[in-house]
């Protein structure tokens, strides 16, 4: 458990906690323990879906410029480098992983929301990528992941103009899954997480895989990973269990192992 970043278990839940006062600004600190957190969810056994929350009243509020703001560009690079390996290593949790949004999700922020599979906000939450605005562009996966999400037009129009989205907007443009009262997007999240944790982990993983891998490259390879990936759940007692159960008493009633 770091200073800033921490990693709490619950009922198969893993919640990656953000906590710097005041802003959750993602320090170079931060950055490094989130790395190491989102490993640790990665290879405990108990978590089977995890939750990313910086608390009641702010997700991340972005990078720490503070940190930044007299570096030159040989400086800054080993900076953002880390940052990006710390949210790829986010991405790639191979469980599902919900961001539960409440407040401000910008710059970094936001980053590390869109590396969820899921996003979560509060009616009250305001997300957005606002670097063009100090003079620079998203350097955490916000130029990559963000279009991949909400479509080339509407991500080009955020970062070029660097404006805060409210949830509801964000809910229309697909930037967020679900708008709750702030004080139900955590709650909710660790409902459906547990929910999530309590089926086909090895089939979760593989869709989960099958999808981040296929859409970086073209439909022929994508297809090619989904093959792969499909025909080696037959090796799974949790396959076996859900077409068995499916059979003898109809659909939703197995109980998986994770297996």
């Amino acid at each position: 458990m770091g200073e800033f970043v921490s990693l709490e278990v619950d009922g198969g839940v893993g919640t990656i906690r953000l906590d710097r006062p005041k802003l959750n600004a993602i320090s170079a600190q931060v950055a490094a323990e989130l790395a190491e957190v989102a490993k640790e969810a990665a290879e405990l056994g108990d978590v089977g879906a995890v939750v990313i929350w910086g608390g009641l009243a702010i997700f991340a509020a972005g990078a720490d410029v503070s940190e930044m703001v007299e570096l030159t560009p040989e400086e800054v690079r080993p900076r953002i480098e880390a940052l990006q390996d710390a949210l790829n290593l986010v991405e790639e949790i191979p469980k599902v992983v919900i961001a539960a949004i409440n407040g401000y999700a910008l710059g970094g922020g936001c980053e590390l929301a869109l590396c969820a599979d899921l996003r979560y906000a509060a009616d009250s939450a305001k997300l957005g990528q606002p670097e063009i605005q100090l003079g620079i562009i998203p350097g955490a996966g916000g130029t990559q992941r963000l279009p991949r999400l909400i479509g080339l037009s509407r991500a080009k129009e955020l970062i070029y103009s660097g404006r805060q989205v409210k949830a509801d907007e964000a809910l229309r443009m697909g930037l967020v899954d679900r708008i709750l009262p702030a004080k139900e997007v955590y709650p909710a999240a660790v409902e459906d997480a547990r929910g999530f944790a309590e089926g086909p982990l090895v089939a979760l993983r593989a869709a989960k895989e099958a999808v981040n891998r296929g859409i970086r490259g073209d439909l022929s390879a994508g297809l090619a990973i989904e093959m792969q990936l499909f025909t080696g759940l037959f090796a799974t007692k949790d396959q076996k269990t859900g077409m068995r159960s499916l059979l003898g008493k109809g659909p939703g009633r197995a109980e998986f192992e994770g297996e």
